[in-house]
């Protein structure tokens, strides 16, 4: 009777061992699901927080008016001198269309000064590149899209509220009532904003754009992918399938691994002593973003192709050994082959860490206010992140969403990379 108590009480306790058991692991699966639910939820804030304050930056208003381009103002001698045509008061050709347009008597100074805030400063380049590129438009009157000011851009989207007292508000009640007008009419509206992505740094929110910064982050990148994969996917090549095993090889390793967690801004600290100090680059250019960037990638891309070229099985090296290929046949004919779908991906990877790094930049004087696109990657330049940076400390309400656009935009550039090396790595990986 003891021991058929026993077996039971043997076997309740492990019912309940079990039981316990699967409860823990109910309970592991939960803090899992919500780990998982947590990193979503804080990753879908982020974009939709990003993506509610930018999505305004793609859209810009503008005004149309019928501007006459008045040769007395533009051109009075008519000589077509490229000088000339660079220095006529345009502003004067805009606020003369804008006038007529709202009925507003030339005297009337308060009003003209009222009025001339409604247009931004762009307009200038924006009818001075008119007349350069076709000065048979002198003499004529176009209708002509010219941009709003900032506030009048602020307003449209609502981020200057109408319900603030007028002494308080950046617009009065009389320009306000101007865009009424102009908006009922058709006049103003919200137009695709091209500006964004070809203009170069300015000081009005309503002018500036990230062509200068997509130019320079283009030079960065290039100079990446021409010295840093092949020196890196080389120097794995060599540790890897060549290189003796003994100290100074497991130094290396070890050096290589720790390079691969020091902070960005310490390459920064590097470039700004070597290649500017030492060597003499100019600052700002974009060639030396691309060695400082060059340096901080290599750890990544030769630990991503040392990890791709281990995970090809011993087997084909052994059979290609076996049918007579040398050592250099059997790794650039069988295992580079094998290993290039984990190193494209790895070096993908690389690249995206080094187009989003901001700090080293910093370091090398890649914050120039620059205007003008850089045509060699040695003239001033600026980088995409290091724009965002710049905009992120402007004071102009126009900058705020000027800064959540480009990092839409820098961040459409990383998901396309990244989607990239995924779908190389698919299409391209073996399975043993």
């Amino acid at each position: 009777m003891s021991d058929d108590t026993s077996i039971a009480a043997h076997h309740a306790a492990r019912k309940a061992r079990t039981k316990k058991r699967y409860a823990a692991e109910r309970r592991f699966r939960l803090y899992g699901v919500l780990a998982i639910l947590s990193a979503l939820g804080f990753l879908a804030f982020l974009f939709t927080s990003i993506i509610g304050n930018g999505w305004s930056a793609f859209l810009q208003t503008s005004i149309r008016l019928d501007i006459h381009f008045d040769e007395q103002v533009i051109d009075p001698s008519g000589a077509r001198a490229d000088m000339q045509l660079r220095t006529a008061n345009y502003q004067r050709l805009a606020r003369e269309a804008l006038a007529a347009r709202l009925g507003i008597d030339a005297d009337d100074r308060t009003a003209a000064r009222d009025m001339n805030a409604l247009l931004s400063r762009g307009v200038v380049v924006q009818l001075r590149d008119m007349v350069l590129d076709d000065a048979a438009i002198i003499g004529q009157t176009a209708s002509v899209w010219l941009l709003a000011s900032g506030n009048v851009d602020s307003l449209m989207k609502g981020s200057i509220d109408r319900a603030t007292p007028e002494a308080r508000r950046q617009l009065n009640d009389r320009q306000v009532g101007w865009i009424d007008q102009l908006a009922a009419d058709g006049g103003l509206k919200k137009r695709f904003n091209t500006g964004l992505f070809v203009n170069g740094a300015s000081s009005q929110p309503e002018t500036a754009g990230v062509g200068v910064a997509l130019i320079g982050s283009f030079f960065m990148m290039l100079t990446v992918v021409v010295l840093a994969v092949p020196l890196g996917v080389a120097a794995a090549l060599y540790l890897e399938e060549f290189a003796p095993k003994n100290r100074l090889t497991d130094l290396i390793e070890v050096n290589i691994n720790n390079l691969a967690a020091v902070p960005s801004i310490v390459f920064g600290l590097l470039g700004l002593a070597v290649f500017i100090n030492f060597f003499g680059l100019p600052r700002s250019a974009a060639l030396v973003g691309g060695l400082v960037l060059t340096l901080m990638t290599l750890p990544t891309i030769i630990i991503a192709t040392r990890a791709a070229i281990r995970a090809v099985p011993p087997s084909i090296r052994e059979a290609a050994l076996g049918v007579g290929a040398s050592r250099m046949q059997t790794v650039f004919h069988h295992v580079l082959p094998l290993a290039m779908p984990g190193i494209m991906t790895g070096t993908i990877i690389g690249l995206v860490q080094a187009l989003g790094e901001t700090a080293p930049l910093l370091m090398i004087g890649l914050v120039a206010f620059v205007v003008d696109y850089p045509t060699t990657p040695l003239e001033p330049s600026t980088a995409l992140p290091v724009q965002i940076y710049m905009w992120a400390t402007a004071a102009e309400r126009g900058f705020v969403e000027r800064t959540a656009g480009a990092t839409i935009i820098l961040l459409g550039f990383l998901i396309v990379m990244n989607a990239t090396a995924v779908i190389l790595r698919r299409r391209f990986e073996r399975k043993w």
